[in-house]
């Protein structure tokens, strides 16, 4: 994967529309289109080879429309600009950790000595509860 490219075609080919959006900025949220709503085409996305395609629209699945398009709302500023950029970055971000293929648990069994430390604490907490019963 390579990631300028990916950066690339994430900013030539995709479409940004505006709203209202609610939280921060007092009136100002009432008359400013600040929230973005970011989509673009999986199949444009530059840098990804056929593999990282399908793992990707597998990982990805919630985020991707019928119509083969991933999406994305950001309004977490009061400003669009500083929006596009959160859009364009948290994106990119999802993209890349989508790709990241997890390490395999190699299984391990427990040593000697922890099995023969468990029986230990087990005959030790045997005897304290023994005790604890009535005297004849």
């Amino acid at each position: 994967m390579n990631r300028s490219k990916l950066h690339e075609s994430i900013i030539n080919n995709s479409q940004m529309t505006f709203a209202r959006s609610g939280g921060n900025g007092g009136q100002n949220v009432n008359k400013v289109n600040t929230k973005v709503h970011l989509i673009i085409p999986v199949t444009s996305l530059g840098g990804l080879t056929d593999v990282e395609l399908i793992r990707l629209r597998s990982k990805l699945s919630a985020m991707i429309n019928k119509d083969g398009c991933l999406f994305l709302d950001v309004d977490d500023e009061r400003y669009q600009e500083r929006n596009r950029e959160i859009a364009i970055s948290r994106l990119e971000n999802k993209i890349v950790q989508a790709l990241v293929i997890p390490k395999k648990r190699i299984k391990t069994k427990p040593t000697r000595a922890s099995k023969e430390r468990k029986l230990k604490l087990k005959k030790i907490r045997s005897e304290i509860k023994k005790n604890r019963g009535k005297i004849w």
